[in-house]
């Protein structure tokens, strides 16, 4: 069986699996769920019209098959909250955590890769020191924090960019761009200090191994050594942590727009929490399983292509 196919199968199992709880952890929660989406002072009748109307008397067994079913065709439900379909209110906040989580990881690209191999080339320099220091410090910061002292520092005291808010691209960029880079700060200074870290711990492995002295010998630049080949090995190691860091950029994307008040993902689950409004914290937990899956699935594809002795190991 090929790589791919294993890989797909895989995915499609651990999908499975994620609809299942999913599915019984909404049920899990304190609470009878027709008596929530009944509204303050309910009486039987309403409770009773509402079990009916959403099939709760049904067997579990054929609720999860008709949630299977429904979500399968995109229909996540209704929010009980709002009254709107869950898949709208799904997609109206998907491009905006689309925008912070992919510009957070362009700056956790550019900035963690580029440090580390500075700090691997330059091992035992000042600038490893600096490039540590800074990783340290990136790591130990809580994202609220940081997100306070740059609201403080460049949104009050030098109104430099936006304190809150949010404007799409497609309507104002500079004013788009003025509202995402304090987030993009935030949600991505974390996973540039893991990157870093990675990165610098991949080259110092690769800039020591035998086919890096072989190419030095036959007289390649330092630049040719360092990019062609020592980066080029180490790259395995920082995709993999890219794809494991997705779930810290999910959960962080979270906190970074309730401080940001940005009308993303991570606000529309807290809001559904408060709410109780069971149908869209489900919708929206398993949109983002999925999502999570779908792009470590795509990461694992990516592993065959950087190092070819994986795809051919995968197929054995």
């Amino acid at each position: 069986m090929s790589y791919p196919i294993r890989r797909l199968g895989e995915s499609l199992i651990t999908l499975f699996l994620v609809s299942v709880v999913v599915f019984a952890g909404v049920r899990a929660l304190p609470g009878d769920t027709a008596t929530a989406l009944a509204g303050e002072e309910p009486t039987p009748e309403a409770i009773a019209q509402i079990r009916e109307s959403y099939g709760l008397d049904d067997n579990i067994v054929v609720q999860y098959a008709r949630y299977v079913r429904h979500a399968a065709t995109g229909d996540l439900g209704v929010s009980s909250r709002t009254g709107l379909p869950v898949l709208d209110s799904v997609m109206e906040a998907l491009p905006v955590t689309l925008e912070l989580s992919a510009l957070a990881l362009l700056l956790a690209v550019v900035v963690g890769v580029g440090a580390g191999v500075v700090a691997a080339v330059r091992r035992g320099r000042p600038e490893e020191w600096l490039v540590n220091a800074v990783a340290l410090l990136g790591l130990s910061v809580p994202a609220f924090w940081l997100g306070i002292v740059l609201v403080l520092a460049f949104a009050i005291a030098v109104p430099v960019f936006a304190a809150s808010g949010f404007v799409p691209f497609g309507v104002d960029p500079m004013e788009n761009l003025r509202h995402m880079v304090l987030p993009v700060i935030v949600l991505g200074s974390g996973l540039a200090a893991v990157v870093m870290r990675q990165t610098r711990a991949a080259m110092l492995g690769s800039l020591s191994a035998d086919y890096v002295r072989t190419a030095r010998a036959k007289g390649l630049s330092r630049r040719q050594v360092i990019m062609g080949h020592a980066l080029r090995n180490s790259l395995v190691t920082v995709v993999t942590v890219l794809g494991l860091q997705l779930g810290h950029l999910i959960s962080g994307a979270v906190v970074t727009e309730q401080i940001f008040v940005l009308p993303g993902f991570g606000k529309l689950t807290i809001d559904a929490v408060f709410s109780r409004d069971y149908a869209m914290v489900q919708g929206v937990v398993l949109f983002t399983s999925t999502a999570y899956i779908v792009v470590n699935l795509l990461v694992d594809l990516a592993y065959s292509v950087i190092d070819p002795r994986i795809r051919l190991g995968g197929a054995q």
